[in-house]
């Protein structure tokens, strides 16, 4: 398969990239400051010349998304509108725009998170960005078929859980390499309007 995979040179993507590789598929990176082809899909226009730069492809499959954190009383609109349009509306812009550009039969795998279900203080925008990602592919899911979509919603992942000490208490780390198989899952498989938990 021919794969655009968006923040392939994160913890998680680079795991997701690396699995794909060994699975035989070709992976077109895309990134900010790194990939393949580097622009920001925060923007919806960057997000239309990606897809003219691409051609066909088999899947689209997004490992990364902006969020500000913070104390509810402290973010802003702006805190808010940034959130959402770094980690939601970017991806529901990759398919919006992407459904022309993939196989009848392709998928597109967005990406949310633990957040989603167990919130913690400061990540209010984070979690209403997941959510509505997560909304989003249930919705869509009816009217993309054949093509699918779905979501991957990883918990705390073994190689950044340094940097969350205490965030998470209890919650046991996942090798990011184990998040990488709900991406094959998503992309190899038949699911669709589903949201893959790996860790939570």
């Amino acid at each position: 398969m021919k794969i655009l995979l968006i923040g392939a040179s994160g913890t998680i993507g680079s795991a997701v990239h690396t699995t794909l590789i060994e699975r035989g598929h070709e992976v077109v990176t895309v990134g900010r400051t790194s990939g393949d082809i580097r622009l920001d899909v925060s923007d919806p226009e960057a997000v239309g010349r990606l897809y003219e730069r691409t051609g066909m492809l088999d899947a689209v499959a997004v490992a990364a998304g902006d969020a500000v954190f913070g104390p509810l009383d402290a973010l802003t609109h702006d805190d808010f509108t940034t959130t959402l349009r770094g980690k939601a509306l970017s991806q529901l812009e990759l398919v919006r725009r992407g459904t022309s550009h993939v196989a009848p039969r392709g998928s597109f795998t967005l990406v949310t998170g633990v957040l989603t279900h167990e919130p913690v203080p400061g990540a209010a925008a984070a979690v209403a960005a997941n959510g509505a990602v997560e909304a989003f592919v249930r919705a869509a899911a009816m009217e993309l078929a054949p093509q699918r979509v779905n979501a991957v919603s990883p918990g705390l992942v073994e190689e950044s859980a340094a940097a969350y000490e205490g965030v998470f208490p209890g919650m046991e780390p996942v090798p990011a390499a184990r998040v990488a198989t709900a991406y094959v899952r998503a992309i190899e498989g038949a699911t669709t309007g589903q949201v893959l938990r790996v860790g939570h």
